[in-house]
């Protein structure tokens, strides 16, 4: 798949490479965490304070700005509490805590190890799928920042331009090493993949009069087509659009979900780009004979 060398000593036996980058997942799935918390109440902040800042109403009280990104260090959302060193281990301190704070004794969320060992466990099928290769740190880089865009639009229907544009930028540049696709094809997918649902966008409008889908979904369709060519965008689309379909009839049925209410379509769009980036070649092959019946 890349086209980069291998690292020395690593060629043979890659499993010590896998453990690593699972070890790295499990820290930065750590961080994760406190960027898909913090940063879309960082943004919300931001865009109070220029409405008030454009309305000048002496009824616009300016807020106290919620906390960074790297600081304050992490806290317990209830009681405050600052974390020691050994209440922050990812995975291992809510699994010694039992999922408890252990100053207020109150339940810590789910989210947190589970967004860590889902970061793990991707960045290892990476590592297996890749190999011991100098280009691994880019579909690293890829995979985490789609766990990180598919959690935030769960919490907020929100993919920010301060992590989609980046993405799309990294994946240009990843092109240049011909890691997925080439250059010439990265800068086409990234337009299209912008242009297809930029279409599908207003053509809905126009027929329904509704909005299904945010602008943060062209650029996130964008970002699938700059790291994967614009050949990988209708399997792409056909893995988010089906899995999507599949769970909103689903929540649906079971009464979790009204009609009438939206439902997130980055983390289909995130998991459908991951799944085409790791095995889209093999499903893709499986999806023609399936067509032609051989």
């Amino acid at each position: 798949m890349a086209t980069l060398p291998p690292i020395p000593g690593l060629a043979l036996d890659p499993l010590w490479l896998i453990i690593f980058t699972s070890f790295i997942g499990l820290v930065v799935g750590s961080f994760l965490n406190v960027l898909i918390l913090r940063l879309p109440l960082r943004l919300e902040a931001i865009w109070r304070a220029e409405m008030i800042n454009a309305d000048k109403s002496p009824d616009h009280q300016p807020t106290s700005p919620p906390p960074g990104i790297v600081t304050p260090r992490s806290f317990c959302p209830q009681c405050k509490t600052t974390l020691s060193w050994w209440e922050n281990i990812p995975l291992l301190s809510w699994l010694l805590l039992r999922g408890h704070c252990h100053h207020c004794h109150k339940p810590i969320s789910a989210r947190y190890p589970t967004v860590e060992l889902l970061t793990a466990i991707t960045s290892a099928l990476v590592t297996w799928q890749m190999g011991p290769s100098y280009a691994l740190v880019l579909p690293l880089m890829l995979t985490w920042i789609l766990i990180a865009l598919a959690f935030i639009d769960l919490d907020h229907q929100l993919l920010p331009d301060l992590i989609t544009l980046p993405g799309i930028w990294l994946g240009l540049i990843a092109s240049t090493f011909t890691l997925f696709t080439s250059p010439g094809e990265a800068i086409i997918g990234a337009s299209a993949g912008y242009l297809s649902l930029w279409l599908i966008f207003h053509l809905f409008y126009l027929l329904t009069g509704k909005k299904g889908m945010g602008y943060g979904d062209f650029k996130l369709m964008a970002l699938a087509g700059a790291w994967l060519g614009w050949q990988a965008l209708p399997l792409v689309i056909l893995l988010a659009a089906t899995s999507g379909s599949l769970v909103g009839v689903a929540l649906i049925l079971s009464g979790r979900q009204r009609r009438s209410q939206p439902i997130p379509f980055g983390p289909f769009l995130a998991a459908a780009i991951w799944i085409t980036m790791v095995w889209g070649e093999p499903l893709t092959s499986l999806y023609l004979i399936w067509v032609s019946g051989v």
